[in-house]
């Protein structure tokens, strides 16, 4: 069996992945192929391999490749981890957005922090599916590159043939951080969550068939500290508990980030992402310092569902994870090709989502929004048209919320100039009003 790892030198998140496969011991003798654009990265990503597998006493074949398509010939399954631009074009997201006044938190799934991110990553993305449909036509591509809901609606576009899993820890953490808050083991809670990635909804909360939502509105009764959480005010007013953190459930929706009254009362860390990617950055550093100076790694368990769906696969071991797919019926209150997060059956014959139905028509409308930004970002690409740019961005909640019209275009072409030649050609040009 052969992973390829494109975008290894995101040095952190490949060591957990690495960390998790290597604990199945029938992928202990897997071929490790990883691939990135920057040789130091890629240097520090096969040493860190190398440590991991001496850790957990396996003996797989790595290989580490600067040119993409050697990584991806004769592959089973693509691990997809790129950030394009890395920290520097991140930054560029925060910086000329805050220019304008609009603030943002995380800014890699919506608002004009995700539509740009996605825009520099479509490019990519398009040589990949070109790249495997030549070389690995059968392999599963797990993508864990944000924004996820663009990323696999544009995949599903261009590559309809391509067996593409869109993957987020958030459902499952959630639920984690859910059953400690009740005071129940999360082995006896069961679930169900549903919607899109990083705006999904917990349909149920359960233990033994007995309704778990009661006593965590007892917690929450009893704790005011937790009325301060974007999260928790939004299950209070919708009446299902949104999967992701409350800095990034602030960005998808109009009610919080445009008034300071809301940042205080509910502590919202405006440019959040910014000290994350120092984090990240430093622990890319002592990762190589530690390797270099021959120092012993810290090899973690991370929980990730991708290697769960390569062992699942290659043994027939049957698992639910949580997966972003093309809907096709599976939400029927939401767009039939919008990308959905669901529940997903893996076995020796692949992923294979659950219908849902649908969603509290609360939770739908939002989701419809979300949508309705993300479809606009993948036209502009897949139609080669720079309006629709700007049409995601005044459709997007948040920024609608914060910014005139005239204004949003400004802004537009702002970081049309500042990403320039990560974009694709026809999305270059600037509009004006």
């Amino acid at each position: 069996m052969k992973i390829a790892f494109v975008g290894a030198g995101s040095v952190v998140f490949t060591q957990g992945l690495l960390a998790d496969l290597f604990a199945f011991p029938e992928l202990g003798s897997a071929r490790i192929a990883l691939h990135d654009i920057d040789p130091g990265r890629l240097a520090t990503a096969e040493g860190a391999a190398r440590f991991i597998a001496e850790h957990r006493g396996v003996k797989p074949e790595i290989t580490t490749h600067l040119d993409r398509r050697a990584a991806l010939a004769d592959a089973d399954f693509v691990i997809n981890i790129v950030q394009v631009g890395m920290d520097a074009a991140t930054r560029t997201d925060f910086d000329v957005p805050a220019r304008y006044g609009l603030r943002q938190t995380i800014g890699d799934t919506l608002g004009v922090g995700g539509i740009f991110r996605a825009l520099r990553t479509f490019p990519v993305l398009r040589g990949i599916a070109e790249d495997m449909a030549e070389l690995c036509p059968d392999a599963h591509l797990l993508n864990y590159t944000n924004p996820m809901a663009m990323n696999v609606l544009y995949l599903s576009r261009i590559a309809p043939r391509l067996k593409v899993t869109g993957l987020c820890h958030s459902v499952y953490w959630t639920m984690n951080d859910l059953a400690r808050l009740v005071g129940v083991p999360f082995e006896e809670v069961t679930y169900l969550a549903a919607g899109v990635n990083h705006q999904a909804w917990v349909l149920r909360f359960e233990r033994a068939g007995q309704d778990l939502y009661p006593l965590l509105d007892e917690v929450i009764a009893r704790d005011p500290g937790l009325l301060r959480r974007v999260r928790v005010d939004m299950y209070r007013r919708l009446g299902h508990y949104p999967t992701e953190t409350s800095e990034h459930s602030s960005e998808y929706v109009p009610w919080y980030l445009s008034h300071e009254e809301e940042i205080e009362r509910l502590r919202l860390p405006v440019g959040a992402y910014l000290e994350i990617i120092q984090e990240n950055a430093a622990s890319y550093e002592q990762t190589r310092e530690a390797l270099d100076a021959g120092r012993p790694l810290p090899v973690e368990g991370t929980m990730e569902y991708a290697p769960q769906i390569i062992h699942s696969v290659a043994t027939g071991t049957p698992r639910t994870v949580y997966g972003n797919v093309p809907n096709r019926g599976l939400i029927e209150n939401l767009p039939a090709d919008a990308a959905v997060e669901v529940p997903c059956l893996v076995d020796g014959t692949g992923v294979r989502p659950t219908r849902i139905g649908a969603l509290p028509p609360q939770c739908a409308a939002l989701n419809r929004a979300y949508v309705s930004v993300t479809d606009l970002v993948v036209r502009a690409a897949t139609d080669g048209d720079p309006r629709h740019i700007r049409h995601a961005a005044m459709a997007d909640p948040a920024t609608a919320a914060a910014l005139p019209v005239e204004r949003i275009w400004d802004l537009c072409d702002d970081l049309v100039r500042a990403h320039g030649d990560l974009l694709q050609p026809e999305l270059r040009a600037v509009l004006g009003h």
